[in-house]
Parts: C-alpha cells; sequence; structure tokens
C-alpha cells in the first residue's frame, strides 16, 4: 500500500511546496509522507490531506496488486 499525494498534486496542477504551506506539518513529517517513507498517518492529517486536494480517503491509497 502506497500513498498516491505526489501524483494527485501532478494531477491537479499543484506543488508539494504549496501542499506542504497548507499541510501544516513539519518538514521532515511532510517529506515522509510524499516519499512513501512513513509507517503511519494521523487521522487528523488524512482528513487535511483530504480536504486540502478534494479527494476521499480511497483516492489517497494505492494497495497495489501484491
Amino acid at each position: 500500500m502506497k500513498l498516491r499525494v505526489q501524483e494527485i498534486l501532478e494531477e491537479q496542477g499543484h506543488t508539494k511546496y504549496w501542499l506542504y504551506i497548507r499541510l501544516g506539518l513539519s518538514y521532515q513529517n511532510f517529506n515522509k509522507i510524499i516519499n512513501n517513507e512513513t509507517a503511519g498517518i494521523k487521522f487528523k492529517t488524512l482528513s487535511s490531506l483530504c480536504e486540502i486536494l478534494g479527494c476521499t480517503p480511497n483516492d489517497l491509497f494505492d494497495m497495489g496488486e501484491e
């Protein structure tokens, strides 16, 4: 499973910096989310991502075909 945040940003024509400013996370935590280097994500952060990007949690995740 991976987060599709970068893909959604590209689809919407937004930059990582645009999201970083709106999300309000530390750069370290933000970077881990963007680069799929996190083992978990807080519900508050998930909710904020969905609100900012105008998507659902289902849109944010790629379940892959393992």
